[in-house]
């Protein structure tokens, strides 16, 4: 692991049974100075007693069966997430190391908790049990990297300030809070799906739980390791990384929490070590049609996102690649690469009493361009929506799949058509297909334009623009609850031409998006209506 020290000598003194009590640390800027330190090894007769994981609580943490190399960083951060860690002693010889933190209760937290997970040093199983020892004391000037690291880390975690005089690098003390990453991605264009962030973070150790939602209208996503160590490594490695060209960012933040309770595997959230997990209703599990497809597509583009190189751009993808890397993320269909009909959409649980082409339309058009659009004749609670590309229909079918539309929660698949067919000449469907090919209201169509940096999941604040100068804030929020919703909050922007209003759901947002973008203030001026990540 670059960065980390991976020689800490640790002076041991053999031949004594006991740890002896030596040095108070009394540094000015150390926050242990009340702890007693000294190093001593030769302490087999301790160890078969501390061989029981039931043996009595304590606050020193007995550490077997360690990576001959690993560091006292790594070693420290096993217990940061459970507390203040006040002391180490590292046996080298033996492969062994005592951990002692600030409580009992964080110890019989910690203890609790890698009894149900298997911690992992190096990818190599370790064994942690309480000590006989009630504290640690060794000898400072013998242990004396130990502490320096310990005391660094410490700060670190106090202060989140560099320190300055410790003989340890930055990277080093950076604490791993927790094997729980937090992972925010701005910006994004294309969609990331679970399985690419599963490729990506694999990289860094055994990834075994992931769950995505959408929180403050951002991707988000809660990622555990098997181990702190590589929560930490993928975090100094990945974070403010983009996974594509110029897009999809990745903001990385260490969890509260320390275990991820995950009930379903499907496309939102997945337990690797449970493949026994059901579904959950209403969300369909990976297909292992379309997982053979992923696979079959992923290997024909030449762009396994896991092996990506380098340290320090490991995901930059070059522009003309990013398209295809992005389609291969999202196991949606390229030229040349049959992955069945993946622009068209099957959108189901529509309230067929209020649907109609055009509000579909709106809706899906926040997030690409709709073709087509088609209400099925024989069941009118379901369409069949067109996209102008494979990643539009992803990006739209990640953001609606489980909103309220119309009081009803439409479920947005991936349909097994190619195209929306059109009614024949003289045929009367009733208005149920509309050809949009050729709307002027198509928010895409301009390469590059700022449309696609502005794409967020559905929100309860809207972004309004194109406002014309003689219309004011009163008149828009009695224009918006007139859509049947509460404005909670209204906000110009400096230039007036554009402002955030607020509904108080999401739902009622959804509505006034469908029933105001495009709606004409006078003036020659159109509205524009968005979903905002920003809240008033």
């Amino acid at each position: 692991m670059d960065g980390i020290v991976t020689d800490v000598a640790v002076g041991v003194k053999r031949g004594s049974d006991e740890l002896l009590s030596g040095s108070v640390l009394n540094s000015p800027n150390s926050n242990m100075s009340s702890m007693v330190v000294t190093a001593n090894g030769n302490d087999n007769k301790k160890f078969k007693g501390d061989d029981k994981m039931d043996g009595a609580p304590s606050r020193v943490l007995h550490i077997r069966k360690l990576p001959g190399e690993v560091t006292e960083t790594e070693v420290i951060a096993l217990g940061l997430p459970f507390g203040k860690v006040t002391n180490i002693l590292m046996l080298k010889g033996k492969n062994q190391a005592f951990l002692e933190l600030a409580t009992e209760e964080a110890a019989i937290t910690m203890v609790n908790y890698y009894s149900a997970v298997t911690p992992h040093l190096r990818n190599q199983p370790i064994y942690i049990q309480y000590s006989n020892h009630k504290e640690l004391k060794t000898d400072n000037t013998l242990n004396q990297r130990a502490q320096a690291v310990l005391q660094a880390v410490t700060a670190v975690q106090t202060t989140n300030t560099p320190i300055s005089g410790t003989t340890v690098s930055e990277s080093a003390v950076t604490p791993a809070q927790s094997p729980v990453l937090r992972i925010i991605i701005d910006n994004m264009y294309y969609p990331v799906t679970l399985d690419v962030l599963h490729q990506i973070f694999s990289k860094f150790g055994a990834v075994l739980k992931i769950i995505t939602f959408t929180k403050n209208n951002q991707f988000q996503a809660l990622l555990q390791y098997g181990d702190p160590v590589n929560a930490q490594q993928a975090k100094l490695a990945l974070d403010g990384q983009n996974i594509y060209n110029a897009c999809c960012t990745l903001r990385i933040d260490f969890s509260k929490l320390v275990n991820l309770n995950v009930k379903y595997n499907n496309d939102k959230s997945r337990d690797y070590t449970r493949p026994d997990l059901p579904s959950g209703d209403g969300q369909p599990a990976l297909d292992p049609a379309i997982a053979a497809a992923f696979a079959k597509e992923t290997s024909l583009l030449g762009l396994p996102v896991a092996a990506v190189p380098g340290a320090l751009s490991p995901l930059a993808i070059p522009n003309a690649a990013a398209a295809a890397a992005a389609a291969a993320a999202g196991r949606v269909g390229m030229p040349g690469v049959s992955a069945g009909g993946n622009t068209v959409l099957l959108v189901s649980n529509l309230n067929e009493e209020m649907v109609t082409p055009q509000s579909l339309f709106t809706l899906f058009g926040v997030y690409g361009d709709v073709q087509r659009v088609k209400i099925l004749y024989n069941k009118k609670d379901s369409a069949l929506i067109q996209m102008a590309d494979g990643n539009q229909s992803q990006l739209a079918m990640s953001h609606l799949n489980g909103q309220k539309m119309y009081g009803k929660i439409i479920r947005v698949t991936l349909s097994k058509h190619q195209t929306v067919q059109l009614p024949r000449e003289g045929l009367d469907d009733q208005g149920l297909t509309k050809d949009f090919g050729n709307s002027p209201l198509h928010r895409f169509k301009k390469p590059g334009s700022k449309n696609f940096q502005n794409i967020f999941p559905p929100s309860a604040t809207l972004h309004l623009s194109n406002i014309p100068p003689s219309v004011a804030e009163d008149d828009l929020r009695t224009l918006f609850a007139n859509t049947g919703g509460t404005v909670k909050a209204f906000k110009f922007f400096q230039d007036h031409k554009m402002a955030l209003l607020q509904m108080s759901t999401v739902e009622e947002a959804i509505q006034a998006l469908i029933d105001l973008h495009n709606y004409n203030l006078g003036e020659n001026h159109h509205l524009r209506v968005s979903f905002s990540k920003s809240t008033i």
